[in-house]
């Protein structure tokens, strides 16, 4: 069932979208999909940070965007248009949207239509102006999905996520991240990072770095959860 959403230029929009990305990192599912692209291209404008989960999202989604693009079908989403049609001046986007709309579904934007497309077309001509720079070409990337585990229920969860982002590379880029319950007091970090494959070996990432010091001082010990081919 598609994921509904209210007009992401209010203020309501927005508290809405940033309550359900608390507990998220993308829209649907565990990896950048056209549902994300969907509320994305809905933005006129960057969000303001005090929406601290939108704010990490959408900076996520555009540097995807600017590294690879989104191709992932994701499950559906509707965002509901910004617009407000006026007595003397018909709304443009709802006069073109009309033959297809569904009576009942007047005041949605279906974002699976044009401007997924536009935005697909977009990513595309990003990347050629990357390759027409004359900067070397990139081999595939990943997104992966990592739990990583505290010592215990006294270690400073803050600390943990600082010290693992700290970690950088050629070739790395930290996304979203999200504190999940185990037990016992005890949560552990999932977080979102993607890499290009040629660039970073996770198993080295993960042995030499996050399970190594001074971020293993937080590190009890690093798994992958999901590991997608972008």
């Amino acid at each position: 069932m598609a994921v509904s959403f209210a007009n992401v230029n209010s203020e309501a929009g927005l508290k809405k979208l940033d309550e359900y990305l608390l507990t998220r990192s993308y829209i649907t599912g565990y990896q950048a999909s056209k549902d994300d692209l969907a509320v994305y291209s809905s933005f006129s404008a960057a969000p303001s940070s005090k929406y601290i989960n939108v704010a990490r999202w959408f900076s996520h989604i555009d540097a995807l965007l600017r590294l690879s693009g989104v191709t992932a079908e994701g499950q559906g989403v509707k965002v509901e248009s910004s617009a407000v049609p006026s007595a003397s001046t018909p709304d443009v986007a709802d006069t073109a949207a009309a033959p297809a709309a569904d009576e009942d579904d007047d005041d949605d934007v279906d974002l699976f239509g044009e401007e997924t497309e536009e935005e697909k077309k977009a990513a595309e001509e990003r990347a050629a102006a990357v390759k027409a720079s004359g900067k070397k070409k990139e081999s595939g990337k990943s997104s992966v999905l990592l739990d990583v585990k505290p010592w215990d229920d006294e270690t400073d969860m803050a600390k943990l996520e600082e010290a693992v982002r700290s970690v950088k590379m050629e070739g790395l880029l930290w996304g979203a991240s999200k504190l999940v319950p185990v037990g016992y007091g005890i949560k552990k970090l999932q977080i979102m990072m993607t890499i290009v494959d040629d660039l970073v070996s996770v198993d080295t990432l993960i042995e030499d770095h996050l399970c190594a010091e001074p971020v293993n001082e937080y590190v009890q010990s690093c798994d992958i959860v999901a590991f997608n081919k972008i």
